[in-house]
């Protein structure tokens, strides 16, 4: 009897498992430096890095910032809103303007992880992100 409750609570375990739905990753964001810009005043440069898991993203957001992102590894789908959503590789390069809204940012791969650069020109002390929905 022992055992056939521990066959069933292991079973219901595993049910339960393949039931839940899968919890998306969050991109992991390294900051690497923030700058006071000389002649700017009131503007700070800020540059970090986002690490998306397979077939991870991001929800739609803003940066209110001049925003340049680089590829270092895998592949990224970007999209402003009224854009055209591109695939960018290792190497490639994607603006956003302090106006733009950033609908759509995943990792293209669903088993490959990707990253990217990125450099802000934005407010001293403004968050790097804002959410919208």
């Amino acid at each position: 009897m022992r055992y056939r409750i521990a066959a069933l609570a292991a079973s219901i375990g595993i049910l339960s498992l393949l039931a839940a739905p899968a919890v998306a990753e969050a991109p992991k964001v390294t900051p690497l430096m923030s700058q006071d810009l000389v002649g700017l005043t009131g503007k700070e440069g800020m540059v970090l890095t986002v690490e998306y898991a397979p077939g991870a993203s991001s929800s739609k957001h803003r940066h209110n910032a001049h925003t340049f992102v680089y590829v270092l590894e895998g592949s990224v789908v970007m999209q402003v809103e009224g854009g055209q959503a591109v695939t960018l590789g290792p190497g490639q390069t994607f603006y956003e303007s302090p106006h733009d809204i950033h609908s759509v940012s995943r990792n293209a791969s669903d088993s490959h992880p990707a990253k990217f650069l990125v450099f802000f020109v934005k407010d001293k002390g403004a968050p790097p992100v804002v959410p919208v929905k």
